[in-house]
């Protein structure tokens, strides 16, 4: 059972910046900004929409192949993909380019100023959907726009079910783009300001949209997400984290949940509560990869937090 997941794979630099930005930026002088912030406190971690998926979906116990372009300093997340034990058969080092990067500032109420520096990932279009890998299905997540059109192409021309995940790619495809994807693709998942912007850009309301797709997925956060599938909307709760310390990456652990579900065939209630439960865990360690659990230990919180096995 192979899901191929086609996106980005980053490195984030996470810097925290002890005070507040509107303490140091003044409003009738932005047209003069020239800020520096001293930032004590930094974490460089592994990202990227395709490397986070991937690595949920191998703590869950199945094999995800990744299908990305990386830049000439990938070295230390190669290294770090084959102690997690996922393949890199499919990913493409481009001698002459950077990883994709982030570099976030937050500060004490919060609030964020990142630099995205896209690097290899505009080269997506470089690689191509394999044909003779066992592949059951595959997701389109956020990576380079012309990667994005042509491996959903490649899916439909296989055969090949996939999930159209815009994230954070979405303002790239304008209303008629977004719903070419939409007839190609065979479920789509988004968050609700996703969901909303998508209403704004193809006029289709969730509804209208589900019926081109076997599921529309939309998360809503804390607030749980809702499945529409065979007409009807199914109300997925939330499941109860721990502890909350980081969202970020909350959303690819989600559809690491939803891929695993299709895989193992489960019915759309079961897969989204574990969808659920992935989210929560990842909320609960700083960072997108740095948590982990044991099948065992996972079918026992599904349980905890359900009350019933799957």
């Amino acid at each position: 059972m192979t899901a191929l997941i086609c996106g980005s794979m980053a490195y984030d630099t996470i810097m925290v910046f002890q005070d507040k930005f509107k303490h140091h930026i003044l409003p009738e002088q932005v047209h003069i900004l020239n800020v520096s912030f001293l930032v004590p406190e930094l974490r460089r971690e592994y990202g990227g929409c395709a490397g986070n998926i991937a690595y949920n979906l191998k703590l869950l116990g199945a094999e995800p192949l990744i299908m990305a372009t990386v830049g000439k300093d990938f070295t230390p997340y190669a290294q770090w993909l084959a102690y997690c034990g996922i393949g890199q058969d499919f990913i493409k080092v481009l001698g002459d380019n950077y990883t994709a990067q982030a570099y976030i500032t937050t500060d004490l109420d919060d609030n964020q100023i990142t630099a995205f520096h896209p690097g290899a990932m505009n080269h997506a279009h470089l690689n191509s959907v394999p044909t003779d890998r066992g592949i059951r299905l595959g997701i389109v997540s956020p990576d380079g726009r012309n990667g994005m059109i042509q491996h959903a192409r490649q899916f439909d021309e296989a055969g090949i079910p996939f999930i159209f995940d815009p994230g954070q790619g979405m303002p790239m495809f304008d209303g008629q783009e977004l719903l070419d994807f939409v007839e190609l693709a065979t479920w789509v998942a988004l968050n609700d300001y996703e969901a909303q912007l998508m209403r704004e850009r193809t006029g289709l309301s969730p509804e209208e949209l589900a019926r081109k797709v076997e599921a529309l997925i939309i998360t809503k956060g804390a607030s749980g997400s809702l499945i529409y599938t065979g007409g009807e909307c199914l109300e997925i709760p939330s499941a109860k984290p721990n502890a909350a310390f980081d969202p970020t990456g909350c959303g690819d652990a989600y559809r690491a949940g939803l891929i695993y579900g299709l895989l193992q065939g489960l019915d759309w209630p079961t897969t989204g509560r574990i969808a659920s439960l992935m989210g929560a865990i990842k909320v609960e360690t700083y960072g997108t990869q740095n948590h982990s659990f044991t099948l065992a230990g996972f079918k026992e919180r599904y349980h905890e937090n359900f009350g019933h096995a799957f």
